[in-house]
């Protein structure tokens, strides 16, 4: 009886659904097979769970395959992330993949055991150009620019909190700087286009109120973001239902109301102004400023390596974003088709500084998919000191990869402003995942280096590296990017300053262990 009644139930329920597909018009799928239809709008729904979990190969998957994502969770959990068997790439036959060509003899390397995994920037931040609050950063590896807004507080907490187990630097992003920030990670304070938390009401820029932001929080350099390489040239909308009080008061924005971010900035227009606004916020605040940007033409970038030449006036860092990086939410063109991928764009901008012999006098950070040894390998060997992380970082806080950024839906909790969502995320394990992932790619480019016979990743060269064409033809790095002998390479003197850092600091831990044995194996004499 009760079987029946759930029959009868069911039948009414497709029936009705029937009867529905038949008279709606907007789906001609629907009416000419109605209920059957659904099936196709279901598959195409769970199609990205689909192919990520049951269709694609390991290695096939973007932006991260199985056996990158794979490598982060493991990395991020202090599990086992090698691989057994050998490589399943397509060695024989795959263009423009990339290997290190490692050397079998070397001098004094740095101890690749240590846990922490010390590893310097090879520069002084700020250092060239006398800032008052130069500092070298004491990892390589650092949290690129994610906002608050984008991310939960909940993700933010996690990531500034990791960032402070790991020793790296945190970047803000361009929505300000919230109370998430503020848990013990030095912070790197991003202002985009909108000023956020350092406006008028008006919305143009306020020396006073970015002081005052500075003054109180652990903020260690400022950077000014021009585009980045999801989206460049491309300006936003924050429609006035997310403009909810809290974001409204890190931002300095009204409450409920829309707020539009222009795609250009309004304190300043060209080159020669951009680098009079860094001088401004480098002597009121006495931090090292910089600027971040995708890559497109190349006037702007010749033009800047021409003024800073002058040697009166310059950004202390560049940080230079491929076209392949991440968004929260863009359009499809801009993801796809708009700025160069990251090797390109940053052997260009890494050329135009080279050819007026700058590039011992700023720092490149790099980022766009370079949270993975191997990229990152490449991105030092062109010539960068240190590397932002954003989408692999978020993958070790619980990321699955989901791609639903843009629809606030983040199962995760973590690219989402959802209460509900974002409980999911505990901020105090995801953080120690955070630390551990940050460490283990510290670990794995010491590793790497050592391989190649230097110590320190930002003594890979351009013709360390050859990019393969099949099994039939190989270009060095050098070659395929038009680098001239010296070029991506550390001065003389930066070269022989971070070697020794990193190996003097080993030989003293060494000299202290032998000291304390030879200590241990002596006998009390009569």
């Amino acid at each position: 009886m009760r079987a029946r009644s759930i029959a009868t139930a069911t039948a009414t329920a497709l029936a009705l659904v029937a009867a529905r597909d038949l008279v709606q018009k907007k789906h001609a799928l629907l009416r000419n097979f109605p209920v059957l239809g659904h099936a196709r709008y279901l598959l195409e729904t769970i199609g990205p769970e689909l192919r990520q979990y049951i269709v694609t190969s390991n290695d096939e998957e973007r932006p991260f395959s199985r056996d990158q994502r794979t490598w982060i969770y493991a990395s991020a959990k202090g599990e086992n992330n090698y691989f057994g068997f050998g490589t399943d790439n397509d060695v024989e036959h795959t263009q423009g993949h990339a290997y290190l060509k490692q050397r079998t003899f070397a001098g004094t390397l740095p101890d690749v055991h240590d846990p922490q995994a010390p590893l310097p920037s090879a520069k002084v931040l700020g250092g060239p150009r006398g800032r008052a609050k130069a500092f070298r950063p004491a990892s390589v590896v650092n949290i690129s620019a994610m906002s608050f807004g984008s991310l939960s507080g909940a993700a933010i907490t996690a990531l500034n909190k990791g960032a402070a187990l790991a020793g790296t630097l945190h970047n803000t992003g361009e929505g300000g700087l919230s109370p998430y920030h503020r848990n013990g990670g030095d912070l790197v304070l991003q202002i985009g286009t909108s000023y956020f938390g350092c406006r008028n009401e008006d919305g143009s820029f306020n020396i006073d109120k970015l002081k005052d932001v500075v003054a109180g929080a652990p903020v260690k350099a400022i950077e000014i973001k021009l585009s980045q390489g999801a989206k460049p040239g491309l300006g936003g909308m924050l429609p006035g239902a997310k403009v909810t009080p809290e974001i409204a008061e890190i931002r300095g924005i009204p409450r409920g109301e829309d707020c539009a971010s222009p795609s250009r900035h309004t304190a300043f227009g060209d080159v020669d102004s951009m680098l009079d606004f860094v001088e401004l916020l480098a002597a009121e605040t006495g931090l090292p400023v910089g600027i971040k940007s995708a890559v497109g033409e190349m006037e702007f970038w010749e033009e800047l390596a021409t003024l800073m030449a002058r040697g009166d006036r310059g950004v202390d860092f560049v940080t230079v974003d491929g076209g392949e990086g991440g968004t929260g939410a863009a359009p499809l063109t801009f993801s796809d088709s708009v700025s160069l991928p990251f090797r390109m764009g940053f052997s260009r901008v890494y050329g135009a500084f080279a050819e007026r012999g700058l590039t011992d006098d700023l720092t490149f950070i790099a980022s766009g998919k370079l949270g993975l040894p191997e990229n990152a390998a490449v991105a030092f060997a062109l010539g960068a000191d240190m590397i932002n992380v954003a989408r692999e970082a978020m993958l070790s806080i619980g990321c699955i990869q989901a791609q639903k950024c843009h629809t606030d839906k983040c199962p995760t909790g973590i690219a989402t402003q959802s209460p509900w969502l974002a409980r999911g995320l505990d901020p105090a394990s995801k953080a120690t995942r955070a630390a551990v992932y940050l460490r283990t790619l510290r670990k794995e480019l010491l590793k790497v280096s050592a391989a190649v016979g230097v110590a320190h990743p930002a003594l890979i060269t351009a013709t360390d590296i050859e990019i393969m064409n099949g099994d039939y033809e190989a270009r060095t790095l050098a070659g395929v990017y038009g680098y001239k002998d010296g070029w991506g390479e550390l001065g003389p003197h930066l070269a022989e300053e971070i070697t020794a850092l990193l190996t003097t600091e080993q030989s003293s831990e060494q000299s202290s262990d032998q000291s304390a044995e030879q200590s241990s194996d002596q006998k009390p004499t009569a």
